[in-house]
């Protein structure tokens, strides 16, 4: 239960490198493309094109943001329909040139307020997974995805159905939070760190059950004390 919850913690530590600072530390003259060609363009979708050790890709990551004015204009790193639109056109471009997909996950979900719902939530998410999901990647590369932080819910999901799926030591992933989880099952928010290990959280369970394929190790500290190191393993 203490280990559970702990990864909660580090998975939300204010400190860890965002995807951004991945990006720039292992993709080589990153492009990063803008709008979903419909409604607007999403901040807290940050995607583009570039070299991974030479080998042209591209990149779609869910940016928290590192600072607060960041994390304001970013949504706090929930996405809203037109980020997954975004998304899903540089899926198809992809496709289209036979780029591999490389997704980075980190978000508590999707945005749920009432315009993100009227602008087509739902819709936006399925569409995501639909073009990710075999037969309909089968036009270009491998789809790679790695879940940084919190992997929360379909907000995460709709990046992390790849060919291969990989989730940093102290990142999480689930159907919801362990408050909510808690909040639900228990009416009580602050059971929080047993409702984390009853969901099986941590990145050592989901490997076990098959979720993920593989653990990467931060290094010898968490992420955020070692980040170097951290976006190595990443990249490799």
């Amino acid at each position: 239960e203490k280990a559970a919850w702990e990864s909660v913690l580090l998975a939300r530590n204010v400190h860890r490198p965002t995807a951004k600072y991945y990006i720039d530390s292992i993709v080589d003259g990153f492009i990063e493309l803008h709008g979903d060609r419909a409604f607007g363009d999403d901040g807290a979708i940050l995607a583009g094109i570039g070299w991974i050790q030479g080998y042209p890709v591209t990149v779609i990551a869910e940016e928290k943001g590192e600072d607060l004015n960041q994390r304001i204009a970013r949504n706090f790193g929930c996405p809203q329909p037109e980020g997954y639109r975004k998304s899903l056109r540089l899926m198809k471009q992809a496709e289209k040139f036979g780029r591999p997909i490389v997704c980075l996950v980190d978000t508590q979900g999707a945005y749920c307020g009432m315009e993100a719902e009227e602008r087509g939530q739902g819709n936006a998410i399925a569409e995501n997974l639909v073009a990710l999901a075999p037969p309909s990647c089968r036009g270009r590369g491998l789809s790679d995805a790695a879940v940084l932080g919190e992997g929360g819910s379909g907000g995460a999901l709709a990046l992390a159905v790849g060919n291969r799926v990989a989730m940093q030591k102290h990142a999480v992933y689930s159907v919801l939070s362990p408050e909510g989880f808690a909040s639900i099952l228990w009416k009580d928010r602050s059971r929080a760190a047993e409702a984390a290990a009853v969901m099986k959280m941590s990145a050592d369970e989901a490997c076990e059950m098959g979720i993920i394929e593989e653990v990467l190790s931060e290094g010898t500290e968490p992420a955020h004390e070692n980040p170097e190191e951290a976006a190595a393993n990443v990249r490799d």
